[in-house]
């Protein structure tokens, strides 16, 4: 559960209604894709289950699932079908399809072959903490996270938000990590790395497994390559990859963890508690040891029960 996080600042305008989450959840339900239905998403049970609710509010915490399935349709196999039906038209009207023509007959040919397609399913936690008024993705495109965040905004009424901003940008905190080899109090720096140079050649280095407390790696930032991901463990409990974006990746709990959780805790209510409960506090270290939150346009502090 959450192994890429993209995070967001809530607006302080927006009202949290565990009710008008579901409401909002139940207007557009997952369903898998029709016959010539190119893709579908929507909203499906956190917990699996058929029927299920749409949204778990556990411990204070709100987590729901954005599901999608896309027919899977290799360009080979649909230029194959075009060129068949222009070779039909050539054979009996004795003509070739014009660039119009082709276009509608690429369209006629997708419609042929979409009940016949394999289909793809993907789907994405999505964690709402109203207290601390953050909401995170697990996800590492930008793109899948902007289309949530429209279903969301466009379902709930008031709803506001940015990207999380920090006053030092997570790259160059990097740099200064591994060039001091001073990583922020309650962090570890790991063993991988990417570096990449700003000129036009574009020139990336990358360590994996890999001890970066060397001289190489200062060399390669005092000539200008600069830090794009850096692995990083806080706390000894939670390790990750943080990106230049701000991004974290690879997001994995860690023995100590599990340290005290009794034998029969497990399940989806379990996993929840310890995955929301580490990050809960991770986030707010992270902002922290970035300088604290910048300006993400909602005109909104930390809230207190986040500071450390």
């Amino acid at each position: 559960m959450f192994k890429n996080l993209i995070i967001y600042r809530i607006a302080a305008t927006w009202v949290a209604d565990f009710g008008a989450l579901e409401a909002a959840l139940a207007k557009s339900p997952f369903a898998e894709c029709g016959p010539t239905q190119e893709r579908s998403a929507g909203w499906g049970p956190p917990r699996g289950e058929e029927h299920g609710a749409l949204a778990e509010n556990i411990g204070g915490q709100w987590i729901f699932r954005f599901m999608t399935e896309a027919k899977m349709m290799p360009a080979s196999v649909l230029n194959r079908r075009v060129n068949e039906k222009a070779a039909h038209i050539e054979a009996t009207e004795g003509r070739k399809p014009g660039k119009k023509e082709k276009k509608d007959l690429k369209d006629e040919a997708k419609l042929d072959l979409l009940p016949m397609a394999f289909t793809k399913q993907g789907a994405m936690w999505v964690w709402l903490d109203p207290k601390a008024r953050i909401l995170v993705l697990d996800t590492g495109s930008q793109a899948r996270a902007d289309e949530v965040v429209s279903a969301l905004v466009e379902g709930l009424t008031g709803f506001a938000l940015a990207l999380l901003d920090t006053q030092t940008s997570a790259q160059a905190a990097m740099a200064h990590w591994l060039t001091t080899q001073e990583p922020p109090a309650g962090f570890s720096i790991d063993r991988e790395c990417e570096l990449k140079a700003a000129d036009d050649s574009k020139a990336v280095v990358r360590y994996g497994r890999h001890p970066l407390d060397i001289a190489e790696v200062r060399q390669h930032i005092e000539h200008g390559k600069l830090p794009t991901r850096l692995a990083l463990t806080w706390d000894g409990r939670v390790s990750f990859v943080l990106t230049e974006g701000l991004q974290l990746r690879k997001v994995a709990m860690l023995d100590a963890v599990m340290v005290g959780q009794s034998q029969g805790d497990g399940g989806f209510d379990a996993d929840v508690a310890i995955t929301t409960g580490e990050l809960s506090k991770l986030i707010p270290n992270l902002t922290e040891a970035l300088g604290g939150e910048g300006r993400t346009g909602l005109d909104q502090k930390l809230p207190a029960s986040l500071e450390t």
